[in-house]
């Protein structure tokens, strides 16, 4: 997942030369080959000393720090042994704190005891287990492995973008990046030369289309006209962080649904004016530069077609150019069969008739389904909604798969689901350590004391809710910065964030949704993203000149527009008071 593991998918390195900023990009799962030759020197008019510039060095300097910490994994372990130091000194100058909940009163309690020690080594395998992100993101994944294995994520986004007019192409481009985060990173290697072919066969520039597709995939990833993956790993992760206070509470997978979905067509939109209005002068003279230099062309032999992660293409630069005048336009990568085009629209019947069962289920008296006293939210099917999810996506990833005939018998669907999982591997490493640093904080009564107090500073500082949300939203770009893994950045967060909000009547569901919205913006302008790179060596194909002070001069206006303007509109639907998802309302 890109935001699930650091560098878990994709092998990043950066060529630091005196004048240039090349890059090497390795897919090892995503299916990209991308190297770049030395950048030329010489600068179209107007560019300016982009390497010099006061934020390119600031970034520079997070990049440095960044690459201080420790890998997620060591990160947690360190925090761990922190928290069993720092609960016998806690306990040692008798800290404590009065729960506002129930009068009872909080001790820190130490762990460095006998009595500590066993429950750390007699409960591991429980906090490991039981951690409640582990189950929710495996059983989803398995679902959206089969229709991304299928190729139906893929054929869906390329049949889109290839059909849609020259007017709409902009917003499509994004709203197909944004909501393209079900795909996890597939999405950028599917989605950037696809745009950038599709800008290019529109006469207009490549390096624009691939912006577009970069910023909407990465800026807006944490939202989604559909439910995604990061859905049941935030609402684990929440879960575990809300029942600090509250033992009983639980965050359901599609708590943010409904603000998430509104936010993917107001980002959408966002990004194209950002794009009509600003960025596409700021790429005139990079479009110039292309349609000297072809270097759309040579882009789209980097990348094949088949569900968007083709094997790596090997070769030099001067064979990618020698042929590229094969699929000039990108037309290879535009195209698509008409048994694709079957294949998908019998896969959205089949959505249509899975969503008529599953209505019917929870609506119909007498359903098994149903929950006490004929409640929809309280069935099973809502608040364990991580199963109906993956069979959502394995019914029409299998009739995609079937009538495309990319599944050709039922032993391919485990071989899908089996290569999902492996790519997870690195997150639930990471999840080990993250589940024994979150029961330490819950032992230690750390967390819960932190809550206190912090909840009573609030309340003495009696924060208007438009500068407490800002402030959550502020502090959480800031750490992106540093620490690009969504999932190990909210799991050190959460355990404070969430119950300190909830004892000032702030629910786990509104903070998630804080975080998520201070997470995305940030990504396309942090260093430490591997993606950052990834991206940059895509715009190098296109603009030989680009260097990290182009992309950052092309991403800058998009994160700082998606983040402004995504919590203005947070803050409008919070004022309204519309649910956030179903059974969720926002006070």
């Amino acid at each position: 997942m890109s935001k699930l593991a650091r560098g878990n998918k994709f092998e990043v390195g950066f060529r630091r030369d005196r004048d240039t900023h090349g890059c090497s990009v390795g897919g090892r799962a995503g299916g990209t080959g991308i190297s770049q030759e030395r950048a030329s020197t010489e600068q179209v008019p107007g560019e300016a000393e982009e390497h010099n510039g006061v934020f390119v060095r600031f970034l520079r300097g997070v990049e440095k720090v960044g690459n201080l910490l420790p890998h997620p994994f060591w990160l947690f372990v360190i925090l761990g042994v922190i928290i069993v130091g720092l609960s016998a000194v806690l306990e040692l100058f008798g800290v404590e704190s009065e729960n506002p909940a129930d009068g009872e009163l909080v001790e820190v309690q130490s762990l460095m005891t006998p009595e500590g020690f066993q429950r750390m080594v007699t409960d591991a395998v429980d906090n490991f287990v039981n951690f409640p992100p582990l189950g929710l993101i495996i059983i989803v994944m398995l679902g959206v492995a089969v229709a991304e294995g299928s190729g139906m994520i893929g054929a869906t986004i390329r049949i889109v973008v290839s059909r849609v007019s020259r007017r709409w192409l902009t917003f499509t481009i994004a709203l197909a990046g944004v909501t393209g985060s079900v795909a996890s990173d597939a999405i950028y290697v599917i989605l950037i030369p696809l745009a950038a072919a599709a800008f290019k066969a529109a006469g207009r520039s490549a390096v624009l289309g691939a912006i577009v597709a970069f910023g909407a995939a990465s800026a807006g990833y944490n939202a989604s006209l559909v439910i995604t993956a990061s859905d049941p790993l935030f609402a684990g992760i929440s879960t575990a962080a809300a029942q600090l206070i509250d033992e009983d509470y639980v965050v359901s997978p599609i708590a943010n649904y409904f603000f998430a979905a509104a936010s993917a067509v107001v980002l959408a939109l966002m990004i194209t004016l950002v794009t009509e209005l600003l960025l596409v002068k700021m790429t005139d003279p990079m479009r110039r530069a292309e349609d000297r230099e072809g270097g759309a062309a040579a882009a789209a032999l980097s990348v094949g077609r088949n569900n968007g992660s083709s094997e790596q293409t090997h070769g030099t630069d001067d064979e990618a150019g020698a042929s590229g005048s094969e699929l000039t336009d990108g037309d290879e990568l535009l195209s698509y069969s008409p048994k694709e085009v079957r294949a998908l629209l019998l896969s959205l019947v089949s959505l249509a008739g899975f969503l008529a069962i599953y209505f019917g289920l929870l609506f119909t008296p007498g359903s098994p389904f149903q929950g006490e006293d004929g409640s929809a939210l309280e069935s099973a099917l809502v608040t364990d909604v991580a199963v109906p999810i993956a069979l959502a996506f394995i019914v029409v990833g299998v009739t995609y798969g079937v009538i495309a005939g990319t599944i050709t018998s039922p032993s391919d669907l485990p071989e899908m689901m089996a290569r999902s999982i492996k790519e997870l591997s690195g997150v639930i490493v990471i999840f080990f350590a993250a589940a024994q640093f979150i029961a330490y904080f819950d032992w230690s009564n750390i967390g819960t004391v932190l809550a206190i107090e912090g909840a009573r500073t609030l309340e003495q500082w009696d924060l208007p809710v438009f500068v407490l949300f800002g402030g959550v939203v502020l502090l959480v770009a800031l750490f992106n910065f540093f620490i690009t893994s969504g999932s190990a950045q909210y799991t050190l967060m959460a355990p404070v964030l969430v119950p300190m909000l909830m004892l000032v009547g702030i629910s786990p569901e509104v903070t998630q949704m804080l975080f998520r919205m201070g997470d995305s913006p940030t990504n396309i302008i942090s260093p430490m993203s591997p993606y950052f790179a990834l991206a940059l060596g895509y715009l190098q194909r296109y603009y030989p000149r680009a260097g990290v002070g182009t992309l950052l001069s092309l991403t800058l206006p998009i994160s700082i527009t998606l983040l402004i303007s995504w919590f203005l509109f947070f803050m409008l639907w919070y004022l309204i008071g519309i649910p956030l998802g179903p059974g969720v309302p926002v006070n």
